[in-house]
């Protein structure tokens, strides 16, 4: 099955309106020939310039959160609408930072995915293990339960890209060997493969998102289950341009 790679840049809580719009200007001569969907998750505040800064280009602009609710008494908080008004193509949803110090659930994560949709936004689904659960033989345990919670409800799995981002390689400068990260993320299309269809698995995009970078892209996307990357701290600099790139 031919799936199209997706790369997709997570900025965090980093880069001002300056800064982004340089990067993005440095980035399109680089990355316009790309054989793979590409997209830069921003900072909320920075989401219109950003979208400016890569309009004209295959870049698309995407969001690092979305809240469920379509408005209403939840300060602090973004809605689809309000991401969807300002050209938003796609929401990270779960990110394990979300879940480590915001206290996003797979319950959450489940409503927020149903927003998104609703709001014709691509959620980028995150799931993933700690290294003890890792240590203690549950990876696979954990990652059923949070594909099964957070994916309940969804019509059409093909809409939805999920990120498998193991937590103890995320900005650790660890990163799963490439027969860990393909062996983990054959699970999961298993595992999808078993909550929707076989064929509707293997038509999903599913990313590695633990600490890739230019120098380990190339061994990662050789696996047959990974189609692209949810790519942190190396998608503040010009490498990720290498990232992109990485089939040529």
């Amino acid at each position: 099955m031919s799936r199209k790679p997706f790369i997709a840049g997570n900025w965090k809580m980093n880069m001002t309106a300056a800064s982004g719009k340089k990067l993005i200007e440095e980035l399109k001569p680089l990355v316009k020939n790309a054989n793979c969907d590409v997209a830069l998750c921003v900072p909320a505040i920075l989401i219109p310039e950003m979208v400016k800064a890569a309009k004209g280009s295959n870049i698309k602009i995407g969001a690092e959160n979305i809240h469920w609710a379509p408005s209403g008494a939840f300060t602090g908080e973004i809605s689809a609408e309000m991401l969807k008004e300002y050209g938003v193509e796609y929401a990270i949803i779960g990110h394990s930072e979300r879940r480590q110090y915001f206290g996003e659930t797979d319950e959450t994560v489940n409503k927020r995915l149903h927003a998104a949709l609703n709001a014709g936004i691509t959620p980028i689904v995150c799931v993933g293990e700690t290294l003890s659960e890792r240590e203690n033989g549950t990876t696979n345990e954990v990652l059923d339960r949070q594909l099964s919670v957070g994916l309940a409800g969804v019509e059409d799995i093909k809409k939805i890209v999920i990120a498998y981002e193991p937590v103890w390689a995320i900005g650790t400068g660890k990163t799963a060997t490439d027969e860990q990260a393909q062996e983990t993320i054959a699970h999961i299309r298993k595992k999808i493969g078993e909550l929707f269809c076989p064929n509707c698995a293997q038509k999903v995009i599913i990313q590695y998102g633990g600490s890739m970078n230019a120098k380990n892209c190339k061994g990662l996307m050789a696996q047959p289950d990974i189609d692209g990357g949810l790519i942190g701290g190396a998608s503040l600099k010009i490498d990720f341009a290498t990232i992109v790139n990485f089939d040529k």
